[in-house]
């Protein structure tokens, strides 16, 4: 069974299978997600690039998005076949390219598709099949709609929802205006599982920090992580020491580093990326510490140039120690 206490959310052009390697360097327990990939994209464009991972990543859940159940059946089979440990449907998401293509937090008004599309993924694998949802979208926010929704998508067989605890307007608002507009509510969350307790509910949606993991795990499942996991990832290593192993202990900022450079200069000698496509997710490792600003400095201006290789990352680590050695002799 997947330990589902802590998980880093599933976010478009920042949960990369570089991101997560980098990741799970920090963190050995925490689920991962990958970025959310349409049954299309799997169905009829470079399979390879949109569903492998590094056998190291696991373990990894898959989202999802597509609201055809045969579609996504399939993609189910062949995301098990590549070693995912969780198929997530993506219930959640707000943007109009999204929309248009009729799937993501749209599909909160339509329950008995959602059903169909949980029952046909269930049928054809045996890895979990989960659902990411809002609390609700536009006027269909009410409480009723919302354990209505759940209920009926239980029916088919998800006993694990994954709740961001905000509802999305999907006219007038943007994906980033949704993210941050519309208020919190995990009192809502909380409800949800007050109700159901029998199944498992992960709350997602502005947390940030150990004592906000602390305080949601008393009520609910589990908890999401984003933009903060993101942004700050060394709080994994903080998770992880809390949360799933005790003795665990962290790995310096300066040894993830260089255990990230085999893994650089093996895809940029492979082929397979370019050195910028990796350093964007290193940006916020020094988040907090002195030299934060020259690390990220010093990857944002060399890592893009050609043929800049894993030299530049460790450039930038002198960088950040120039920084810190200065500091010290001036006695801060």
């Amino acid at each position: 069974m997947l330990n589902r206490l802590v998980a880093v959310a599933p976010m478009l052009d920042w949960t990369d299978r570089h991101d997560r390697y980098f990741l799970r360097l920090i963190s050995p327990s925490v689920l991962l997600y990958s970025e959310m990939v349409t049954t299309g994209a799997i169905l009829y464009g470079d399979r390879d690039r949109f569903l492998r991972f590094h056998p190291a990543e696991y373990p990894v859940a898959l989202q999802l998005g597509g609201s055809d159940p045969h579609a996504l059946a399939e993609c189910a089979k062949i995301a098990e076949a590549y070693g995912y440990a969780e198929i997530n449907l993506n219930v959640g998401c707000p943007s109009d390219r999204v929309q248009s293509g009729q799937f993501g937090a749209c599909l909160m008004a339509t329950p008995a598709l959602v059903a169909d599309c949980v029952a046909s993924m269930r049928s054809a694998v045996k890895i979990p099949v989960t659902v990411k949802s809002r609390i609700g979208i536009d006027d269909l926010d009410s409480y009723e709609h919302l354990t209505n929704f759940i209920q009926v998508v239980a029916k088919a067989g998800c006993d694990t929802f994954i709740v961001h605890a905000r509802k999305a307007w999907l006219t007038g608002l943007s994906p980033k205006e949704n993210r941050d507009i519309p208020p919190l509510r995990y009192d809502i969350v909380h409800r949800l599982k007050a109700d159901f307790p029998h199944l498992t509910i992960i709350i997602n949606g502005g947390l940030k920090t150990i004592a906000d993991i602390e305080q949601q795990l008393q009520v609910v499942n589990g908890v999401m992580i984003g933009r903060e996991a993101y942004q700050n990832p060394y709080l994994l290593a903080e998770i992880e020491q809390r949360f799933f192993n005790s003795a665990y202990r962290k790995p310096t900022r300066y040894t993830i580093v260089e255990q990230m450079i085999p893994y650089i200069t093996d895809e940029l000698d492979s082929g397979r990326a370019y050195l910028s496509n990796i350093t964007r997710h290193l940006f916020g490792l020094f988040q907090g510490e002195c030299g934060a600003k020259q690390w990220r400095r010093y990857l944002s201006e060399h890592a893009p140039k050609r043929p800049a290789d894993a030299h530049v990352v460790r450039q930038a680590l002198i960088a950040v120690e120039k920084i810190r050695t200065t500091l010290q002799e001036a006695g801060c």
